[in-house]
């Protein structure tokens, strides 16, 4: 049962100790990927792909997260963090949580995974290992391929210290010069336009009496580290370290001093290219300290800065692997299926098959709803925008880009529309985050069609996920929707779990056309029928939710909250979910990333649970349940529980009003819910522990579980 709060003295929710840091908490996230790293129930190949996701994901968290921390410090910024710590102390904490985590990673590659790759016939070796044959070979491949790409860069009064770039992996040279009877120092870049990995021919690959080799290779800087001969001619090379750098790398703009938008951001680019300051110096723990010293003098860096490893540096670069032919060493492979009510029985083959002819008669007689990787993106949403583009009779399509692939069927098909006469706009999010060059190149390839192309808004980031066609059907003008929680980008939608909506109910239609509106042009839209759109309603909305049902659970009815997001940040949101927790409401959270809510504290969030699923795909739909004394309520949508989506963002969250897909809904939040494989549970001192199956609860995993149900 619900336990409701008796104590009638009132607790100060803001109070930091009720609000866990995001900062760590994404560090504890990150944590939790790498544990599918450790895991022995992944594919080994998996395993190798975890290792790589931790890393990658580091390494944006430095260039945005860190740096954004370290320039608040520079501005001497006062002003504290939910939980009540200013820059600095974020700073000196993620380096303290941080540290063991990387030299976990990297012993765990070198003792654990290493080997059994060997045993798997994969031999990634070290240079010094090779036989004089396999080192013949690439001495005549580096002088041959290598060689002329290298620049080694002097270091001394007359060199001034080289730009390093970003995420570049380089080799700090000390050479002796016998003619000057002094030592030098260089810096020499590898390469990233050559293979991280180098595979030897398949006659020099290691062979072992019982595992056949796949692959044998050895990492691109020791091939240049042991030929450096080449590059110093008349030197004696003394010694030499790799490292790596990281760079502020968010994009910063001044959009109000903007005239033009579009230019603003290429000029941005452009300086991010060059690069921020350096806010990460990673090298081999080797490396004495006259180095480290002089590096860190160089770059302006701390010894917090400072993140040793011992083996390979760059473990993103691992991601490679996952290309060999090896499926007993991966996942196994998955068929996306399609919504029952767009399936037909073939009698010829006796099989169940897509249905074909007009997707728009099928939306007409119910709503659809689509469930990705398990739906296949291609066969649902691709197939009604690239559908809408053929037909004669839509006569415009209009869509909201935030994320796409650099081959996006969906926008060559938008393309091909406005070449047809049909009025096509795509408002094109110029400033999502990292992927701003591909949509700049893709924004101008639509206008050179005649598509409408919006920016954006200013001071916005249009982040919402819709499509919204207008067709002419029997003399009268019927539209069509599809409001989904992730992006139109085929290639992530086989890796993220996404929710999408299609419709032609007549309030949608109607609502989509105000925010496009609201969109692309002047309009001050303040209200709609059924969207709650983000930075008009959806705060309030989202608030009311969670205040009516504390009402209900005040007034004695059973009151339920189930919530699943990305990340819950936002201190007002969370504030209201612990008084609907002491007024008695049962509150699930399925929260993938950062949560800043504390748990399971007694009198303030006794009722709240948070999980979190790790695994096969990422967790990316935003579902919101409420229970409403029994009329229950289901929304999903584009937004987390942040105030940048809250405040900063247009965002547009669907309530499901069909009762069939509200059903399919809950079962989904259900499924989720009872997972004891890949889910974590938050504790109230900010540990998560991952759940285990027992002899009286076997094994369930929601993602595997889910796939097999919408196979039927």
């Amino acid at each position: 049962m619900p336990r409701r709060r008796t104590n009638v003295q009132e607790i100060n929710l803001s109070e930091p100790q009720y609000y866990f840091n995001r900062e760590l908490s994404w560090l504890e996230f990150n944590n939790r990927v790498l544990h599918e790293a450790f895991d022995p129930r992944t594919p080994l190949l998996e395993r190798l792909k975890f290792l790589a996701i931790f890393n990658s994901n580091l390494d944006e968290y430095f260039m945005v997260r860190v740096a954004a921390l370290k320039q608040q410090v520079e501005a001497q910024v006062t002003k504290l963090s939910a939980d009540g710590r200013s820059a600095k102390e974020q700073l000196d904490l993620i380096s303290q949580r941080l540290r063991p985590m990387v030299v976990q990673q990297h012993q765990h590659f070198e003792q654990a995974l290493r080997p059994q790759l060997a045993a798997e016939g994969i031999y990634v070796l070290d240079y010094i290992d090779l036989t004089q044959e396999q080192r013949t070979y690439l001495h005549h491949y580096f002088e041959e391929q290598i060689f002329p790409v290298l620049t080694p860069l002097a270091i001394d009064p007359s060199h001034p210290f080289p730009y390093i770039s970003n995420l570049s992996l380089n080799l700090v040279v000390v050479v002796r010069d016998e003619v000057l009877h002094k030592d030098l120092f260089a810096r020499v870049k590898v390469p990233n336009s050559l293979p991280r990995f180098l595979p030897l021919p398949d006659d020099l690959r290691r062979q072992e009496k019982e595992v056949k080799a796949v692959w044998t290779g050895v990492p691109l800087e020791q091939v240049i580290a042991h030929n450096l001969a080449t590059l110093f001619p008349g030197l004696n090379i003394q010694e030499y370290y790799p490292f790596r750098v990281t760079r502020d790398n968010d994009l910063t703009l001044e959009e109000d001093e903007a005239e033009d938008l579009l230019l603003a951001i290429e000029q941005e680019l452009r300086r991010r290219r060059v690069g921020g300051s350096i806010v990460r110096l990673e090298i081999d723990a080797s490396m004495p300290e006259n180095l480290r010293a002089m590096l860190l003098e160089e770059m302006d860096l701390t010894e917090t800065d400072l993140y040793e490893t011992t083996g390979l540096l760059c473990l993103r670069d691992l991601m490679t692997f996952m290309a060999l032919p090896l499926p007993h060493l991966k996942d196994p492979p998955y068929g996306s299926s399609v919504p029952a009510v767009m399936q037909r029985n073939d009698s010829s083959t006796n099989s169940v098959v897509d249905m074909e002819g007009d997707l728009f008669a099928l939306i007409r007689k119910q709503d659809i709803m689509v469930h990705h990787p398990y739906h296949s993106f291609s066969r649902t949403v691709q197939r009604f925008i690239t559908e809408a583009a053929a037909d004669p009779d839509v006569l415009a399509i209009k869509m909201t880009m935030y994320r796409t692939s650099g081959d996006s069927p969906i926008l060559n098909a938008l393309m091909t529309a406005a070449e047809n006469g049909k009025q096509v706009a795509v408002l094109m999010e110029i400033k999502a985050r990292f992927d701003e060059e591909n949509n700049i190149i893709w924004a101008r390839r639509l206008e050179s069609t005649g598509v409408h192309v919006v920016y954006g808004l200013v001071g916005l980031k249009t982040h919402t996920k819709v499509v919204l066609v207008v067709r002419r059907e029997e003399g009268r003008i019927r539209r069509y929707v599809h409001v989904g929680t992730g992006n139109y980008n085929p290639k992530t939608a086989r890796l993220y779990t996404d929710i999408g909506l299609l419709s032609c109910r007549d309030d949608l239609g109607a609502d989509l056309t105000d925010l496009f509106n609201y969109l692309t042009g002047y309009s001050r839209q303040q209200a709609y029928r059924k969207l709650l759109v983000a930075p008009v309603s959806l705060r309030d909305r989202m608030t009311a939710l969670i205040q009516r049902e504390a009402e209900h659970a005040r007034n004695g009815t059973h009151a339920r909250i189930v919530a699943k997001m990305n990340s819950l940040i936002d201190p007002a949101i969370i504030a209201e979910l612990y008084r609907a927790s002491q007024a008695g409401v049962q509150v699930d959270l399925i929260v993938r990333g950062m949560c800043c809510l504390r748990p399971g504290v007694p009198g303030v969030s006794d009722n709240i649970r948070v999980m979190s699923i790790v695994g096969r795909f990422l967790e990316h739909s935003r579902i919101f349940y409420f229970h409403n004394a029994g009329a229950e309520e289901i929304f999903i949508g584009s937004a987390d529980w942040m105030q940048r989506n809250l405040d900063r963002r247009v965002e547009a969250v669907v309530p499901i009003e069909d009762p069939a897909i509200a059903i399919d809904l809950q079962e989904i939040l259900g499924v989720l819910l009872a997972d004891n494989r890949q889910a974590w549970d938050l504790h109230p001192d900010g540990h998560y522990v991952q759940r285990h199956p027992t002899s009286d609860s076997p094994e369930q995993s929601a993602q595997k579980i889910l796939l097999e149900m919408a196979r039927g």
